[in-house]
């Protein structure tokens, strides 16, 4: 049960946090913050003046009987404890080669936090950004390179990356879990230790000189679809009062799995691993479950409807206006999907694309031809990568903004990011045709330093620039704009679209004429689920 992380914060003791200062002789001793559990030892970096605390456990560890349960209680220790490196990262394989990870190992004990703060005392009360990772769910980590909240932290802003269980460890759904649980819900556990993590800073990140009533959820990819469901769930949406989402949702074509759907895939996986009973699953090896979980025929794991995170379907919260009101900034990118994987290798033809279409869309492929259309190569590209986009997560993205201008009385932010990442230093490849899928992390978090595989140029540097900024008025504020930045209006309608901003070199407002295809890809497809 979830009732042991209580919205009501606790008393945190009078002298929360020491941190060290300038001199030689103080930088030995390290910065120590006192939380509800007891006394943490950070590190302090001489070169950002900010101080680090890793490896934050937030949870217990869900290993053994807690295996496929909701988040418990952290116990207690004594002494002070080493906050000084990563935890483990959460099970998974390696699925994605663009992941620099810098934890300590793969473990189920993984339910661990990292924070980032420039704050001297517990009474500074600066804004909070609690970001998720990507990684569909099945990978990812709060340690990778790319998700280091030093650079925000710089600009005062406490910085915090989640750990949340993965692919079967964190979304399994089945019968006899439903039944063994007080509010009768399987799946989801991933997002409840989301959940768990909110509740932590609501009672901790005072000791870190933060500020628990002004706390915005970021986070890209499936770290964009956890903000979503953070936002529609009964459980955290008044844990938040600001959210980013890059890239995703959990809407559109990425809806959560029906509980019927998602129980039934998860007993054939009980049956495929010879397991008889849950003692027996939950006695299985880790990495046995892991490995069988990653064979071809296995349906993913994903987020479930499950009657208790979310009591009824994200899209009927949303429509219903019950979703967190809280302004959102929320956007895609240029190129998220591409138009080879359309053509499938064939050659970049109007008719090898139409032939494509047709084969997708069947009795709908005349209107996806006027909405996505192409008669010369060039506009086979263009549409392809269009149609690709909104077909893997640009659509999702665009419900989300939607729906949220519509019933969440509070501004949103829509962004086109376009900026393509430049070649790789080593020749091998680039620049992007466009800003690929996860290609804004490094630019919105001020991370370019970081990432050596690219030649990153001063035009690069310029549009991270004005990201950072961005961002960071954002979480400060609920509202980008301040002062050296282009204006970026809330949405409204102008022009038969919506107000959009172009985030690039030449970042400016423009209008989103592109509705009527994420209508379209609704009407035709209210079915699909993630």
């Amino acid at each position: 049960m979830l009732t042991v992380f209580m919205r009501t914060r606790c008393v945190l003791p009078a002298i929360a946090i020491a941190f060290a200062a300038t001199s030689a002789a103080a930088s030995d001793s390290p910065p120590i913050a006192n939380v509800t559990t007891g006394q943490l030892s950070g590190a302090h970096d001489n070169k950002t003046g900010l101080n680090e605390f890793k490896g934050i456990p937030y949870a217990a560890p869900p290993i053994g009987p807690l295996r496929w349960k909701p988040p418990q209680p952290v116990a207690a220790w004594t002494g002070v404890r080493q906050a000084d490196h990563f935890g483990p990262r959460c099970m998974q394989r390696p699925i994605y080669s663009d992941m620099v990870f810098r934890s300590n190992g793969v473990s189920e004990d993984c339910l661990y936090l990292n924070v980032w703060t420039r704050a001297h005392s517990s009474n500074e009360k600066l804004p909070v950004l609690v970001y998720f990772y990507g990684g569909g769910f099945s990978a990812g980590d709060g340690s990778e390179l790319r998700y280091d909240g030093a650079s925000l932290a710089q600009r005062g802003i406490v910085t915090v990356t989640v750990n949340y269980r993965l692919d079967v460890f964190g979304f399994l759904a089945l019968p006899a879990l439903a039944a063994e649980s007080p509010e009768h819900a399987t799946g989801n556990y991933g997002l409840l230790d989301q959940n768990a993590a909110l509740r932590w800073v609501q009672q901790n990140i005072a000791a870190f000189g933060g500020d628990p009533d002004q706390v915005t959820i970021g986070g890209e990819s499936a770290g964009s679809m956890s903000v979503s469901a953070q936002m529609a769930s009964p459980l955290s949406k008044g844990l938040m009062q600001r959210a980013i989402g890059e890239s995703g949702a959990v809407l559109g074509n990425l809806k959560p799995r029906p509980l019927a759907l998602a129980e039934q895939q998860g007993q054939a996986f009980e049956q495929r691993v010879g397991a008889h009973s849950l003692e027996q699953l939950r006695a299985m090896d880790a990495n046995a479950l892991l490995k069988a979980a990653g064979e071809k025929d296995v349906p993913e794991f994903h987020p479930t409807i499950d009657g208790y995170f979310f009591p009824r379907s994200p899209e009927a919260i949303y429509q219903a206006g019950e979703q967190a009101h809280i302004p959102l900034l929320v956007g895609s990118n240029s190129q998220e999907g591409d138009y080879t994987s359309l053509l499938n290798d064939k050659a970049l033809t109007p008719a090898n694309y139409r032939a494509a279409m047709e084969k997708r869309f069947g009795k709908h492929a005349a209107e996806a031809l006027k909405l996505y259309p192409a008669s010369a190569e060039a506009e086979v590209k263009a549409s392809g990568t269009a149609f690709a986009s909104d077909d893997f997560i640009a659509f999702a993205t665009w419900r989300w903004m939607n729906m949220q201008h519509q019933t969440g009385q509070a501004p949103v932010y829509y962004y086109y990011f376009t900026q393509a990442r430049p070649v790789k230093r080593d020749g091998s490849a680039g620049p992007d045709a466009g800003a690929v899928h996860s290609g804004e992390i490094e630019y919105a978090l001020g991370n370019l330093s970081g990432n050596n595989v690219f030649a990153w140029t001063a035009a690069d540097h310029h549009v991270s620039d004005i990201m950072q900024g961005y961002w960071a008025n954002f979480i400060k504020t609920g509202n980008p704009n301040g002062v050296g930045l282009p204006n970026w209006p809330a949405v409204a309608n102008k022009d038969n679209g919506l107000l959009r901003q172009v985030i690039g070199v030449d970042t400016h407002e423009s209008v989103d004429h592109n509705a009527a295809r994420s209508e379209f890809l609704q009407r035709i497809d209210p079915d699909a689920h993630l």
